[in-house]
């Protein structure tokens, strides 16, 4: 089968993450003695310097991580609702949904706490060891992906009468980051400088650890984010507005470890963030396949993924919430072999258009008043603009939206995500995302912006996902490891926003049903076969459409298989030949130790390493 790459192999360690620069800085942790852990955080810090369109210290993460000889476990970097984000009043602003952009959308920020704990507990090096990377492009430069500036480009007018301490960041001299040109952001580089200098003194690795946290909490970096939170700010409802956070919602709040959701499945087990995430969704859609599949990549096969993930995503809609902040999330019920087959019996030979979710243990399904609003070309919806963050624009009020289209179908907007194995077996995936330069500004002092994840709850009282102080907003971001036979083998993951465990099912179904090759999973090919998506569901996003029958699919996709889509009623756009899919992997056979590695072609900035 053709592939873009080869399927790396090696012993020593893999990584494969959405930007060459991370996966890079990852492997020089690991030649340097690093474990898996130790490279997650560099790269994760990386990211944020040469992705800031995609992610941020303020955003969020999810991770998952399975040590050598240890359990999987579930480290959950999104923040939680402030104290003072409640319905009531969101709803005395005049408002029906959380806006995209702005300090009202911020929740309690995740991103930076989450990679200090797993530093801490799992990682061997100091701190300064693991920051230099990020440090060093941030203040000597790198030359920039296209897309950076192409996302600057979108909102230069806003930053220019509006955001204007993001403007001297990414519009210096008046200039977007473009490439082959150094892009610096020396703010984000002293902000880390200073913030190891307060920890030096701190005592021992651990206790460095923890003097950065509380820094992030209650010392400058906390001050300056309050400052932000605090000053009017035009959204994307048109309105200078303020936002919720306080102190004590920053120095209450700490990233955890948690179980993960599993479900196991021809030998294998799939682990999965909590119903906070969409992650559980991946799993009802493999609990929805019949015994006997139909041919891999026929028409047949489409069409049950799609109608499997249509019911999973309107499970997700009615049912999927915080569980841990006082949603009733009946989980088992929902991946239980008997729910799961009578669902499975409502799959037909056409396409469905409607949002279907399902009375798991008789329970009654309650869905937003939002939730069925079908979606329009505009505001901001396109079937090829699948991605994250919502992009505010001028004029006043701004036209909200789904990053833009580039001319090749790509979208300037999306998330991140990195895979890292190494040669003793610990093994993580994490979806950094949030943060985004183009949907807050800039804190002048640190030079990084506020995150917006709270856009994705609901302003009505009673649901699973209802803003809720305390309680954290669900989440796109859904990274994913699998085991074989109950041994770590596989993690994986993609950005996409709602299009992610999508992507990732076929992606893991093309690793198991199809023969591997050079010894070993077939990750790369896997990753290059054609791939699809639908939106027959409530968007995440700001402004929250769904548009019932779509499915977009990459022009690759076999002719007849298009047509038979299109006779069973489905409502098919072609996209780019490379459009549908950015996904990352490492994998690790138990059996002889080998490693193996592939990374998306796909917007051409993806990259695996190893050796």
């Amino acid at each position: 089968m053709f592939t873009t790459r080869p399927t790396l192999q090696g012993t020593f360690g893999m990584v494969s993450s959405t930007h060459w620069l991370a996966s890079q800085s990852a492997m020089a942790v690991l030649e340097d003695g690093g474990n898996a852990y130790d490279a997650a955080v560099a790269a994760g810090f990386v990211l944020h310097v040469v992705e800031p369109h995609l992610n941020g210290p303020a955003g969020e993460v999810p991770i998952i991580l399975a040590p050598v000889g240890g359990e999987v476990r579930v480290l959950c970097g999104q923040g939680v609702a402030p104290a003072g984000a409640t319905v009531a009043h969101y709803r005395g602003l005049g408002l029906d949904l959380v806006p995209g952009t702005g300090p009202l959308a911020a929740a309690v920020p995740g991103a930076f706490d989450a990679w200090m704990l797993l530093l801490r507990d799992h990682g061997t090096k100091p701190l300064a060891d693991v920051l230099k990377y990020a440090i060093g492009y941030a203040e000597d430069g790198h030359a920039p992906v296209e897309n950076v500036g192409a996302t600057v480009e979108t909102v230069r007018e806003l930053f220019e009468t509006e955001w204007t301490s993001s403007a001297d960041v990414y519009l210096p001299g008046g200039q977007a980051p473009r490439p082959g040109r150094l892009f610096r952001n020396p703010a984000l580089a002293a902000t880390w400088k200073r913030l190891l200098a307060e920890v030096a003194g701190a005592g021992d690795r651990v206790a460095q650890i923890e003097a950065a946290r509380e820094v992030w909490r209650t010392g400058f970096i906390a001050e300056a984010l309050l400052r932000q939170s605090a000053r009017p700010t035009l959204d994307t409802s048109g309105t200078h507005r303020t936002g919720t956070l306080t102190a004590t919602d920053l120095a209450s709040w700490s990233a955890a470890y948690e179980s993960p959701a599993t479900y196991d499945w021809r030998g294998w087990t799939l682990c999965k963030a909590g119903p906070w995430s969409q992650g559980p969704a991946l799993l009802q859609q493999l609990a929805l396949l019949p015994p006997e599949l139909p041919a891999y990549g026929s028409a047949d096969y489409v069409h049950l993924l799609i109608e499997g993930c249509k019911l999973a995503m309107a499970d997700r809609e009615a049912w999927y919430g915080d569980a841990s902040g006082g949603a009733d999330v009946p989980l088992d019920a929902l991946l239980s072999d008997a729910y799961n087959a009578d669902r499975r019996a409502l799959v037909g030979e056409k396409a469905s258009y409607e949002l279907r979710p399902g009375s798991p243990g008789g329970r009654t399904p309650r869905l937003c008043a939002h939730a069925r609003v079908v979606a329009t070309d505009e505001p901001g919806f396109s079937p090829l603009g699948v991605g994250e963050p919502t992009v505010a624009k001028l004029p006043i009020p701004p036209v909200p939206g789904e990053p833009e289209i580039t001319p090749d179908g790509s979208t300037r907007g999306d998330t991140c995500h990195l895979d890292v194995v190494d040669r003793w077996g610990n093994m993580i995936a994490a979806t950094p995302s949030g943060g985004w330069l183009q949907s807050n500004p800039v804190v002048p002092e640190l030079g990084f912006p506020l995150g917006t994840r709270l856009q994705m709850a609901w302003l009505e009282e009673g649901l699973p996902n209802s803003l809720t102080p305390g309680r954290r907003p669900r989440t796109t971001l859904t990274p994913s490891v699998a085991l074989r036979d109950g041994v770590p083998v596989l993690a994986f993951g993609t950005p996409g926003g709602d299009q992610q465990d999508q992507w990732q099912l076929h992606f893991f179904l093309a690793v198991a049903l199809r023969p591997e090759v050079r010894g070993g999973l077939d990750l790369q090919g896997a990753i290059d076969a054609p791939n699809w998506h639908n939106d027959s569901f409530p968007g995440s996003f700001y402004p929250r459409g769904m548009r019932p029958g779509s499915v977009t699919v990459e022009a690759r996709t076999a002719g007849e298989v298009v047509e038979e889509l299109r006779r069973r009623g489905h409502d098919v756009t072609i996209g780019d030949d490379w459009s549908e899919g950015r996904l990352c992997a490492v994998a690790r056979d138990p059996d002889t130790g080998v490693l193996s590695a592939a990374a998306n072609p796909r917007g051409m900035q993806g990259y695996a390493v190893g050796r």
